[in-house]
């Protein structure tokens, strides 16, 4: 994965990600949507045969940097669970 930052201000920040599953930055902009800071969060393929995704985030107060890094932080801890879960359930089952 290969992040660029295109824009940014200390409120807004627009990213380009290349070589990465946009389903990675969608479980981010759940987070960061749980986040009552955060006025926008969206993520786009920018173009399907460069494999580049794009996420642009906007925060009312704090750091725009600090909420992505919370919000993966959250994410990864979620897929933790998850994968715990999962683990306990196929064990459980045979």
């Amino acid at each position: 994965m290969k992040i660029e930052k295109l824009s940014s201000t200390d409120q807004e920040i627009t990213l380009s990600v290349k070589d990465s599953d946009i389903g990675v930055l969608y479980v981010v902009q759940y987070e960061l949507l749980r986040n009552t800071g955060i006025s926008f969060a969206g993520v786009m393929v920018k173009h399907p045969l460069t494999k580049e995704c794009w996420m642009r985030v906007s925060t009312e107060e704090g750091h725009v940097v600090n909420s992505i890094l919370d919000a993966s932080d959250q994410a990864l801890k979620s897929t933790d669970e998850l994968g715990d879960e999962l683990e306990s359930a196929v064990r459980n089952s045979g």
